[in-house]
């Protein structure tokens, strides 16, 4: 395969790989997800993330129909990062893609469940016990960080649950293995302290290679150490057998049978021992490294079962550890792709932001969960139209939604109490844009429509329609997408404020609706974010002009919001401000 065949590989960023790494080890880097090798060559890591994730989804990437559905993806693999325990387990987690086949589905939810139920069994000091072997795992270099992290998990008793590779591991093989590895250098030489036979070797030779650059200083270190001349050889071998630490024999065998002078025996003696010394270095490298080369190579298949092994792991604890912390559920997954129902679904936004979060019933479709509440939306209906108060959590409602979805086809727990799912080809969500002109409702048409026109299945999520065209003409429109997406055999909720003008609705459709409830003490407006069915949510503005009403700052101010309270009904504004009132 050539590099330009993967794609969002063009010329340069062909030219890039090619001189950087060669197209063979480009190519798997590519192949093995490898974000760090591609960044490291100068590639960016946004659009080596594109690549590999197109790579690893391939066509499931097309799940992600429209930019906003593609930023809720991104969204939810950022909150889920947050938790990865290691580098690489957070570049894992940035390659996650939705996924094709219901088996792989249902394979990495088993994953997640199993490693989300083996920490949640551990107690704080064996949780303390992993991260710091995963801590450790990243200050190594190399194959041998797998392998001691490996051996770390090992020797703390955790080889069960999500850690039972570990269990099948050779301990002995590994702990060899390691000390293999360590002693390389990547470049194939011997790491410092690898072989203490050649450390000493490599200190003798680094003093005698600085005597040998300042012999005349050993010379008349030498003379005044000795009584007579001929004491001189014998003064010159103790002071450089002292001195560098070497063997007697050794620096003996390197002095000259005849020197010119004193000088000349002395640099001779010196260069002689310094090149005797690094033969003595390359000898013992050489055998060091044999040995380390022939112990991994012994070892290989232990080595990349752990570096598989402690690089799976870190993935799975690092979604457990998401999955807990938002305390996600596994979904049900339906047998066909005609439902999506949610109980107790929370917004993992907000929830990431630390914002208070009321848990909502949803369902559009043909569901099978079982509601313990009296407000348990219909099973049947594929098109939900949404409407109700201005800031009363309708696009929430669609972002939720939009993340349940997503997640469970990314093979996710999601966060709700009960989900059922049916499995799309497309999720269209579309965030309201205020922009008022024929270009920006062309591009919508351009990105909301295709999907439920090409084969497959289509969940449909579109926030307030009407934003991006004249009311008259916007009701018409959104009438012919609520009727394409029930005739397409689709699922969709609609927000939007002209549920009266869409009626007749298809029979297989339905209006819900969303209630402000008035304002809370501190004139915050109150919303039971919970929609009631079949029911048609109203704006509610003298909520909004009551709390201006109340928080004018001067009398001119006052007086003009007071005549918009008169616009839209005084009696209703003063009881909405009594009620405030009565209630601090």
């Amino acid at each position: 395969m050539r590099l330009e065949d993967y794609w969002g590989v063009g010329p340069k960023t062909r030219e890039l790989l090619a001189s950087e790494l060669g197209v063979e080890t480009a190519i798997e880097a590519i192949e093995s997800g490898d974000i760090r090798t591609l960044t490291e060559a100068g590639l960016s890591r946004g659009r080596a993330t594109r690549i590999l994730r197109r790579v690893e989804g391939g066509s499931a990437m097309d799940i992600l129909a429209t930019r906003d559905t593609r930023e809720v993806y991104k969204d939810l693999l950022a909150v889920v990062g947050r938790y990865a325990v290691t580098d690489h387990a957070a570049d894992r987690i940035r390659l996650l893609t939705p996924l094709v086949d219901r088996a792989d589905i249902e394979d990495r939810l088993d994953d997640v469940i199993e490693a989300r139920d083996t920490w949640g069994r551990l107690g704080d000091a064996d949780r303390e016990t992993v991260l710091d072997a995963f801590e450790t795992y990243e200050r190594l270099d190399g194959e041998q960080s797998a392998v001691r992290a490996a051996l770390a998990l090992r020797d703390a008793g955790l080889d069960s649950g999500v850690f039972a590779p570990l269990g099948e591991l050779d301990a002995s093989v590994l702990a060899d293995a390691a000390d293999a590895l360590a002693a390389l250098k990547g470049d194939g030489s011997v790491a410092s302290g690898a072989d203490e036979t050649l450390d000493r070797l490599d200190s003798q030779l680094g003093t005698a290679e600085d005597l040998a650059a300042d012999s005349e200083s050993v010379v008349e270190a030498v003379r005044n150490e000795i009584r007579t001349a001929d004491e001189f050889d014998e003064g010159v071998l103790d002071y450089v057998v002292r001195e560098a630490d070497v063997g007697r024999d050794r620096v003996r065998a390197a002095m000259p049978a005849d020197a010119a002078d004193a000088r000349d025996f002395v640099a001779e003696t010196l260069r002689s021992l310094a090149d005797d010394l690094r033969s003595a270095v390359d000898e013992r490298a050489e055998i060091v490294a044999a040995d380390a080369r022939s112990t991994t190579e012994d070892a290989r298949s232990e080595i990349d079962a752990a570096v598989e092994a402690v690089d799976d792991i870190a993935l799975s604890l690092s979604l457990a550890r998401f999955a807990i912390d938002f305390e996600l559920t596994r979904p049900t997954l339906a047998d066909d792709s005609d439902v999506l129902a949610v109980e107790g679904a929370r917004n993992l936004f907000l929830e990431a932001s630390d914002e208070a979060v009321q848990t909502v019933n949803y369902a559009v479709g043909d569901h099978r969960l079982q509601y313990p509440t009296a407000n348990a939306p219909p099973s049947g209906d594929r098109v939900a139209v949404l409407t109700g108060a201005n800031s009363g959590g309708k696009t929430t409602l669609l972002e939720t939604l939009a993340q349940v979805q997503l997640l469970a086809q990314m093979g996710l727990p999601v966060p709700a109490e009960t989900a059922e799912v049916g499995l799309v080809d497309a999720v269209v969500f579309h965030r309201r844009h205020a922009s008022f002109n024929a270009g920006v409702l062309e591009s919508t048409l351009k990105n909301v429509v295709p999907p439920l026109t090409n084969e497959g299945h289509t969940l449909m999520l579109v926030d307030e329609f009407e934003a991006i065209t004249e009311p008259g003409s916007a009701a018409d429109l959104l009438h012919g997408l609520v009727t394409l997406t029930v005739e397409r055999e689709a699922l969709g909720v609609f927000v939007t404020h002209l549920a009266d003008d869409l009626e007749p609705l298809p029979e297989s459709a339905r209006v819900d609706g969303i209630f402000a409830e008035g304002l809370t003490p501190d004139l915050e407006l109150e919303v039971d974010y919970q929609p009631r069915f079949e029911t048609v949510g109203r704006s509610t503005p003298e909520f909004i002009v009551s709390r201006l009403v109340a928080n004018a700052d001067d009398r001119e101010e006052r007086a003009g919001f007071d005549t918009l309270a008169r616009a839209i009904g005084q009696e209703a504004v003063q009881r909405t401000l009594s009620d405030a009132r009565w209630s601090r």
